[in-house]
């Protein structure tokens, strides 16, 4: 009877020790770091504040060029001066009657300006690489400077028996204050008292008037005629203009 008892306990024992009859118990415990929670993003009041927002903003307005340049030709027609041209108030050469100026001129918008004078005139232009964009101001010279060099002009003249009233315009489109003088030639016949024969004449005068750069002075000039009675009277002319 003690014998039954032992072997089932032998047995037991022979499968505590062994790995086969047993499965060990896996510790299910890991070692687990601990996690401490910090925020990693700076609060936006860190970051930046509302003028710098504003300073990014205004970055997005500023013009990047390509690099790249296009051809620009300037021209003043036949407009008989020599006029300086500017780009971005950036002289950059003259134009001529004879001789438009040609430039290559980095992309995007560009302000050209021309001068005559104390007068001037502005377009605005694209610049495109490989495209020609041209500029002319012949027009505007035409219509609002009129005169390309300092010059005189007859405005008005008034014969009255053996005399002439005669009206000068002086106009002076430079950039610096001149004086300007005029010949004045006026033909007229008229009855010579002692032979009664009709005869011609020629009466000439000079004026002359300090005109100052862009500015038009007018001036009046008389011309005595010979004496005789029944004038007919020409249209009088300018036979020379000087300047100095």
């Amino acid at each position: 009877m003690k014998i039954i008892v032992l072997i089932p306990l032998i047995i037991i024992i022979g499968c505590i020790l062994t790995t086969g009859c047993v499965g060990q118990i896996k510790n299910t415990t890991e070692n687990v770091t601990a996690v401490t929670t910090i925020n990693t993003f700076a609060p936006l009041s860190n970051l930046t504040n509302v003028t710098n927002l504003t300073n990014v903003t205004n970055l997005t307005n500023t013009t990047v060029t390509s690099g790249l340049k296009g051809p620009l030709r300037v021209s003043i027609g036949g407009w008989d001066a020599d006029l300086p041209v500017f780009i971005d108030n950036k002289s950059v050469g003259i134009a001529t009657h004879d001789k438009p100026l040609d430039l290559m001129v980095n992309e995007g918008n560009h302000t050209v300006r021309i001068c005559a004078g104390t007068m001037c005139k502005e377009e605005i232009v694209t610049i495109q690489f490989g495209k020609q964009r041209l500029v002319d101001f012949e027009e505007w010279l035409i219509r609002d400077v009129e005169f390309a060099k300092p010059t005189a002009r007859i405005v008005g003249y008034y014969p009255s028996g053996d005399q002439y009233t005669i009206s000068v315009e002086f106009i002076n489109p430079s950039t610096k204050d001149l004086i300007i003088q005029a010949e004045v030639t006026a033909g007229y016949t008229y009855i010579e008292p002692r032979s009664n024969n009709r005869v011609g004449s020629v009466a000439q005068g000079i004026v002359s008037a300090n005109v100052k750069s862009g500015s038009r002075v007018m001036e009046t000039l008389y011309l005595d005629l010979a004496s005789g009675y029944s004038y007919s009277h020409s249209i009088p002319v300018i036979s020379s203009v000087t300047t100095r």
